[in-house]
């Protein structure tokens, strides 16, 4: 699913925060400098602070102390060229583009524990692929918060698209077969699911998870064809542990990470991928529905090595 371009101006403004942990104190430390253990060691403190995570950290490191060794690095500028080219081939060149069903409607699921911003980001995700010209049908299936029923209600005013709601309390599972039967009925793009917000130590609430994923596909047999989870990038490690809880229960195919603006620790999304291996393909870098970005690696490292 072509879901919008990703743009340099917004991801460099939405990773603000986590550049003055990183490329700034790298700057410091290095440019016009001579590189030494001393050097290495500092650049791997930064890189933790920015939460790139042990793992790819420690292999970074690794590498610089090899090549600084070797004398194939000598200058600070080298290794922020080093880390600017290793850090994006953590990445690889995995396809992070949305599914698109080959029969409509292409159903989306979307995950994670309260307080992530996990409605908020149905409705920009909503709002995005209606400027593609595609039709949405939104269900609200986190029924056991009504303040998260109520607050899609206001983004489907606000922004123009479906809704599929049941009342307070409703069984989640029901008003999702309403909204898929819906769906499909009115020849619908898009299905958007939001579940309900839900800790990823309740395994009774994530057993209702796998049951909104099986009525889906009473009616559609090959759907989900997307799951988002959606994670907190303010949240740090605790992130991933919520990941690998709902990573056990239903098959993701993505991270939508929100809320990128408002962490100094960005790098994140490197520690993400490597304990998942599962693409971070969306990410949220502001309150407004357009303040959504398609998660690009290049953009990425561009922006997050700009002083």
């Amino acid at each position: 699913m072509g879901i919008f371009k990703s743009t340099l101006s917004a991801v460099r403004k939405g990773l603000g925060r986590t550049r003055d942990t990183m490329a700034a104190p790298l700057g410091s430390l290095l440019r016009g400098k001579q590189l030494d253990d001393a050097a290495v060691d500092e650049i791997e403190t930064i890189l933790l602070r920015a939460d790139v995570g042990v793992s790819t950290t420690s292999s970074i490191i690794s590498e610089l102390r090899a090549a600084v060794k070797d004398g194939n690095l000598k200058r600070g500028e080298d290794a922020i060229d080093f880390l600017r080219v290793h850090l994006r081939d953590q990445f690889g060149d995995t396809d992070r583009s949305l599914a698109n069903a080959t029969t409509s409607p292409t159903v989306v699921l979307v995950a994670g524990v309260n307080g992530v911003g996990k409605t908020t980001s149905v409705a920009k995700i909503t709002w995005s692929l209606m400027q593609e010209g595609r039709s949405v049908l939104v269900a609200a299936a986190d029924t056991y918060r009504a303040a998260a029923v109520e607050q899609l209600g206001i983004w489907s005013e606000r922004l123009g698209f479906d809704l599929v709601k049941g009342q307070d309390g409703a069984d989640p599972a029901a008003v999702t077969y309403d909204a898929t039967e819906a769906a499909v009925a009115r020849g619908a793009d898009v299905l958007l699911v939001d579940t309900a917000g839900r800790m990823h130590t309740e395994k009774g609430l994530m057993r209702q998870l796998n049951k909104i994923q099986s009525v889906i596909r009473k009616l559609i047999p090959d759907a989900p064809h997307e799951v988002l989870l959606v994670l907190d990038a303010t949240q740090g490690q605790n992130a991933l542990a919520q990941a690998k809880a709902f990573q056990e229960t239903i098959d993701l195919t993505g991270i939508m990470l929100a809320k990128l603006d408002g962490t100094a620790r960005g790098g994140i999304v490197l520690a993400i991928h490597d304990a998942l291996d599962i693409p971070v393909k969306l990410v949220g870098l502001g309150e407004r529905p357009e303040d959504i970005e398609p998660f690009d690696p290049d953009a990425f490292t561009q922006a997050l090595f700009e002083e």
